[in-house]
């Protein structure tokens, strides 16, 4: 049985971190129903093969500005354990459809807001994306080497900071509401779980691998944690900081550990050996770095493009990325007891309408969830 089996959630569906979190939850077994956008009766849908941040939900259109459309909300809302909004601050007030109303209809519903600057604060109205989010909260500071810092586009702030906050803060927010009946409203700001994220970077502070300025530190500036350009232009990573695994990746790229690489930790010379690993590493292919290096304690990995890395053999005999319904997709995760959780169908627009407001109104006692 599914993780997350009688989980029952509601999706007003927007852009990024919301549908992200949502399908994650999908992906554990919670049932989650989609609500979209209807398209005017002329109008293509752009994602006519179905969306794939919607995999495994079931999908409804409503107009949310009508009457009917805010009360087959508030019909979902009844049974529901979870909804999830992404609008900004208020909006979901307006259409009457804000925790008060929603809590009205089911006291234990824990409501989850995903915005990039939080519900309250003097930004909190203002338009944003992931970088700028990830910027504020400091999080950005330390991505890249020196100038300027650059942004993982989308991983760092809409899910690292926001989906996944608001994954935990859900299932915490319905964990206990199942025991007490009393839901909860989750204010997950991508800002404060980006700025959440730095708890372990900052805890290397006293270890001295951060230096409190960009391009000086154990990541950025060193020589046995860094990325490297090969002979065909690829780029390989290593991060051998412990100091067997240090000893290891000189033994096997052929470094007199005497001559220049006996302190790891003397940053002065930390410019003169990075260069000297670049010139070697710049003599050969990726495939002859890996065929060196992979599954050895050197710690290493290739840099591979999402393409490259749904063939790599490790991935392949995880089963981590696969392709369906005319998309590229990767497998749900965690995996729980040896197993990966079989992914959903992506349903296309509106599939699942009929459906589900037919059975509310055959019965005014029906449930959508069957």
């Amino acid at each position: 049985m599914p993780m997350l089996s009688g989980v029952k959630i509601i999706e007003i569906c927007g852009i990024g971190p919301g549908p992200f979190c949502a399908m994650h939850l999908a992906d554990l077994g919670a049932d989650v129903i989609a609500v979209e956008r209807p398209l005017p009766a002329d109008a293509v849908d752009p994602n006519s093969d179905g969306y794939v941040l919607n995999r495994g939900k079931r999908s409804i259109t409503a107009d949310l500005k009508t009457a009917e459309g805010r009360d087959l909300v508030l019909r979902l809302v009844e049974q529901a354990d979870g909804l999830i909004e992404g609008m900004r601050p208020g909006v979901m007030e307006r259409l009457g459809l804000g925790p008060e109303a929603c809590m009205a209809r089911n006291p234990r519903l824990v409501y989850g807001r995903m915005t990039g600057w939080g519900q309250t604060g003097p930004l909190a109205h203002a338009a944003g994306h992931d970088a700028n989010y990830a910027a504020l909260s400091g999080a950005l500071y330390y991505s890249g080497v020196e100038e300027p810092p650059t942004s993982p586009f989308t991983l760092l702030g809409d899910i690292g900071g926001g989906a996944l906050y608001l994954a935990v803060g859900m299932l915490s927010g319905i964990l206990r509401a199942r025991a007490s009946g009393v839901g909860a409203v989750v204010d997950a700001a991508i800002v404060d779980g980006s700025a959440h994220m730095l708890q372990l970077l900052l805890s290397t502070q006293r270890k001295g691998y951060i230096s409190g300025r960009r391009g000086a530190n154990l990541h950025d500036a060193s020589h046995f944690y860094a990325t490297y350009r090969c002979a065909d232009g690829h780029f390989i990573t290593v991060g051998a900081i412990e100091p067997q695994f240090y000893a290891l990746l000189l033994q096997k790229l052929g470094f007199d550990k005497t001559a220049g690489f006996a302190d790891q930790w003397d940053r002065s010379q930390w410019p003169a050996l990075r260069q000297q690993m670049a010139q070697v590493f710049a003599s050969r292919t990726r495939d002859e770095w890996c065929a060196l290096l992979e599954g050895s304690d050197v710690c290493f990995g290739a840099v591979l493009s999402p393409e490259e890395a749904s063939v790599h053999p490790h991935h392949v005999a995880r089963g981590t990325f696969f392709q369906a319904q005319g998309h590229a997709q990767v497998a749900p995760a965690p995996r729980f007891d040896g197993r990966v959780a079989p992914p959903g169908v992506i349903p296309r627009r509106g599939q699942h309408t009929a459906e589900i407001t037919g059975a509310l109104r055959q019965d005014s006692a029906a449930s959508p969830w069957i």
